[in-house]
């Protein structure tokens, strides 16, 4: 590696100063970067040395901008067939989030200082959801861009890495706050109240909601095949995404076993003699025998049975405006204790009925509302126990 000095002189014949930088990089090819200043073409010979001494170099010649890194990555998911709903969701963050601000910028020039500055300018008018998000999608990008050999490291991973995850969860935990009885999640009052005023088509469906807690692509998706009315139980094996195509569960831990209760099974029964029929056997099509909308469920089901029961706000609309929020009241139905009307199912057993990918995750989520067992009385009476009093 050299630094020398160039001289020449201009057309009109102005002299002109610039300093070289000549270096082989650790792929043994040669280039040369040239600076107005002395000074900083021997900062750059340092950092230069050091990243081919480690095999992190990038020359700037040979580096791919961040848009057209996320351009590659979207064509590598479009290869690989992954969900539409999921590539829709990717091209979103990337054209939105990512290529407005930041989409010019080499990735051999992208450095941990960059991404913090990247992070600090999301956070001015984007939700922490979205940063995380974006961030998210920023460090598939770069490793995908790593193993194309278009960047030697992923700087988004390496920041994630040095923070501590605990505090950042605890931090997110106290952004977002707890779950709470009667606000996220309907109340055992609500939820008997919403099942005594549903009738027809929308009764079968609000019922399996509330005592499956079945995701909404997933009831969207459900099949008479799939429900086993003389055992009492369903079986979750596909899914239809926001395009009303039916699919493939989004990961393995989705695909589940769920009993039904009593009420259930005899509306479902019954439901079954008047429902739709269509070549996909749906348990819950629309008129036609076809993938119900969303949007339908939600505005022509859920919220006029809310409405009608009397669940509502102050302003007099339907309290909860997702089906998320009864899957909500499902898992705290299992979690409540046998005395208060609930299954009390240990975590990891509520794990599987959620379909959840890991036990922590539901942890995260449900685990405030597992009885303490550490009041007054319980303490008592398991100290009387232990003294044999």
């Amino acid at each position: 590696m050299s630094i020398r000095r160039r001289k020449w002189k201009s057309p009109n014949g102005e002299a002109r100063e610039a300093w070289v930088v000549d270096y082989i990089d650790q792929h043994g090819e040669r280039h040369l970067k040239t600076f107005a200043r002395k000074r900083d073409a021997e900062a750059h010979s340092v950092t230069v040395a050091m990243e081919v001494r480690s095999g992190t170099h990038t020359a700037d010649g040979r580096s791919a901008t961040i848009a057209s890194a996320g351009q590659l990555w979207i064509a590598g998911g479009e290869a690989a067939v992954l969900e539409r709903a999921t590539m829709a969701d990717y091209r979103v963050t990337l054209n939105c989030h990512i290529i407005p601000l930041i989409g010019a910028t080499k990735l051999s020039r992208f450095s941990v200082p960059l991404v913090r500055a990247f992070e600090d300018r999301l956070r001015a008018d984007r939700s922490p959801y979205m940063v995380r998000k974006v961030l998210r999608i920023l460090g598939a990008i770069l490793a995908d861009a790593q193993e194309r050999g278009l960047v030697a490291q992923n700087v988004v991973r390496s920041l994630r890495g040095r923070r501590q995850r605990g505090k950042e969860r605890h931090a997110d935990q106290r952004r977002n706050g707890r779950l709470k009885i009667g606000m996220d999640i309907p109340s055992p009052d609500e939820v008997r109240t919403l099942i005594a005023h549903v009738s027809g088509r929308w009764r079968p469906f609000l019922l399996t909601a509330v005592f499956t807690g079945l995701r909404a692509s997933e009831l969207r998706g459900l099949r008479w095949a799939d429900v086993d009315l003389k055992r009492g139980e369903l079986h979750v094996h596909q899914r239809a995404d926001r395009y009303n195509t039916i699919g493939s569960l989004k990961s393995v831990s989705a695909g589940r076993t769920i009993p039904l209760p009593p009420m259930v099974i005899s509306a479902l029964r019954e439901w079954k003699l008047a429902c739709p029929k269509g070549e996909l056997g749906l348990v819950f099509p629309n008129g036609v025998g076809r993938v119900e909308t969303l949007t339908n469920i939600v505005q022509r089901g859920l919220m006029p049975a809310m409405v009608a029961a009397g669940v509502v706000d102050r302003n007099g609309r339907a309290k909860y405006r997702g089906l998320h929020a009864l899957r909500h009241f499902y898992a705290s139905w299992c979690i409540n204790r046998r005395i208060d009307g609930g299954l009390e199912l240990p975590l990891k057993v509520v794990q599987a009925r959620l379909g959840h990918a890991s036990i922590q995750m539901t942890a995260d989520r449900y685990g405030h509302l597992f009885p303490r067992g550490d009041d007054g009385a319980e303490l008592a009476a398991a100290e009387r126990a232990f003294l044999g009093g």
